[in-house]
């Protein structure tokens, strides 16, 4: 498939839920190892962190995880054999904060496997808070900024069950500027994360 619409996905979101926008570090270092647990309209699954896979990934994804960034995020990119990605928030005032609060680059360490979870990016230095689970071996992702730093262990049946009826037709630009309303009335089928916490 063609990835120039992959690369464009990650024109997203971090948004600082209030206050000031956030910067381009994490407010903390994550431990080097944590679990986090999904709750999602299609079932179940947990997430294990490994930090030194992507040390500036890991840290903004527990950031992410304890301010409840994902919670009410739809699972809008789902292209069954490929990727489900998510990460753009329900509220656009919140999503228009993040949007321009990017990390830096990480080496890929780890390959972008069946159940590894990475973050979207557009080209260099510009993750932010979309990300996307593999559906199956996609290594040719690893020479091309797309460094894993998690992977599923625990109800990958879930993820694959992920409503995919809607491929890629959700517009991102217009779910950035109006949220979950364009989507409640445009996609009401599309899943999604009800919470999101951590384990340890």
């Amino acid at each position: 498939m063609s990835f120039r619409l992959f690369f464009i996905v990650a024109i997203c979101t971090l948004g600082v839920l209030g206050g000031q926008a956030p910067s381009s570090q994490a407010d903390e270092q994550a431990p080097e190892s944590y679990q986090v647990e999904f709750e999602t309209s299609a079932g179940n699954f947990t997430v294990e962190v490994t930090r030194k896979w992507a040390p500036n990934g890991a840290d903004r994804f527990y950031e992410l995880v304890q301010k409840e960034f994902y919670k009410e995020c739809r699972f809008f990119r789902v292209i069954p054999g490929f990727m489900v990605q998510w990460g753009i928030h329900s509220d656009p005032g919140v999503q228009k904060n993040w949007r321009g609060a990017t990390i830096p680059d990480d080496p890929t360490v780890a390959s972008n496997q069946k159940g590894f979870i990475t973050y979207a990016t557009s080209g260099p230095n510009s993750r932010t808070t979309q990300m996307f689970i593999n559906y199956g071996d996609n290594a040719r992702l690893d020479n091309q900024g797309f460094a894993p730093f998690g992977r599923v262990i625990k109800g990958m049946d879930v993820v694959e069950k992920i409503n995919p009826k809607h491929s890629e037709d959700p517009d991102q630009k217009l779910m950035q500027v109006q949220g979950n309303a364009y989507l409640k009335a445009n996609f009401p089928d599309l899943d999604y994360i009800k919470s999101i916490k951590l384990l340890k």
